[in-house]
């Protein structure tokens, strides 16, 4: 098998880590799996017999180098990010190889951004942060609905879930992101910059197409794409809503994890995304829907890496998923995962 077609999944034994390595598997991709715990690394192995088990850890950049050799990309899927993605976007630079992580954590996105733009253009090599379903999902669907235009307004994604079932992944993710911000703070992208507010968030209501119809959402629900979206569209106002019951269940520590309900480990979760661009008086939308967030974040990261390896991208250094790549072309090679709609 030619090197092209190895991917190393970093946190390949977690929740969405699992979800990746099928993915690539079914993309005839051949996952290098590897991981901080190597007898979660041998378990998932015993399902996927001659796939190649290197454990690493971001304490140890040798055993990351190690874990990277000879592959020609690597998936990120391991949280915290604030803890895991730098060491391995060293490690990826070092290696001369991209990067992609399904980052939902803001502030480790922006560090990302921050840290790391100047030296992986001067590479010549691609780093896609938050490559899932908060933040990169949101920004190609934002990004194919502003489609000839070069700005706008104020830009709304609207998340409809039909519930949230945290994985541990998630929980410690908001935990770390709620103490570096501060207990009680929040982030709202306003007037083309990053806002901390230690009010709490409006309740209102958002008309979603059928079939959810008009449903409470919490306003300025503040997610990755308030990141990914300013990151190369002049939008001054980006933001994201949710709905009650979804984060309801996401605040709520006895909600459980997400429980399969196919073969393919899915769960029942069912989502809707609603963006709406305003440019004066004139409006664009992009509507979304499928099935299991944690899910559709695999086929975003793997399609990903495919077109960053066969030369179908926009740009080098740190880029967001709309910035880096043909954001309607790229919803459509999706379409077995997620039905897409533009209206313009």
């Amino acid at each position: 098998m030619s090197s092209e077609r190895v991917v190393a999944v970093f946190g390949a034994y977690g929740h969405t880590g699992r979800f990746v390595v099928a993915e690539l598997l079914n993309q005839g991709f051949v996952p290098v799996l590897t991981g901080r715990d190597a007898d979660k690394l041998q378990a998932l192995a015993a399902s996927h017999p001659g796939l190649d088990v290197r454990p690493a850890t971001v304490d140890d950049p040798a055993s990351l180098d190690r874990a990277l050799a000879g592959a020609a990309a690597v998936i990120n899927c391991a949280g915290p990010f604030a803890s895991t993605a730098a060491p391995v976007i060293e490690a990826a630079l070092r290696a001369g190889i991209p990067y992609v992580d399904v980052a939902a954590e803001i502030e480790a996105n922006l560090d990302t951004f921050a840290h790391f733009a100047d030296r992986a253009a001067a590479a010549g090599t691609v780093i896609v942060p938050a490559m899932a379903f908060f933040g990169g999902f949101g920004d190609l669907l934002v990004t194919a609905a502003m489609g000839d235009w070069t700005s706008a307004d104020e830009a709304h994604v609207a998340y409809g879930l039909s519930s949230w079932h945290p994985t541990a992944g998630t929980r410690t993710a908001g935990t770390v992101s709620r103490q570096r911000r501060g207990d009680g703070r929040r982030l709202v992208y306003s007037n083309g910059r990053l806002e901390h507010r230690d009010d709490a968030p409006p309740t209102l209501k958002w008309s979603f197409p059928d079939p959810l119809g008009v449903r409470s959402v919490i306003g300025e629900f503040t997610m990755a794409d308030v990141v990914t979206v300013p990151s190369h569209l002049a939008i001054p106002e980006v933001r994201t809503y949710m709905t009650v019951e979804a984060a309801t269940d996401l605040a709520a520590p006895e909600t459980p994890a997400p429980a399969a309900v196919d073969e393919s480990g899915r769960s029942a979760q069912t989502f809707l995304v609603d963006v709406v661009v305003r440019s004066g008086g004139e409006e664009r939308r992009a509507v979304a829907s499928g099935q299991d967030i944690y899910a559709v974040s695999a086929p975003l990261a793997v399609e990903a890496v495919h077109r960053v390896l066969t030369g179908r991208t926009r740009t080098v250094g740190v880029a967001s998923a709309g910035a880096v790549f043909d954001a309607p072309d790229f919803l459509r090679a999706l379409s077995a995962h997620v039905s897409v709609e533009l209206s313009r």
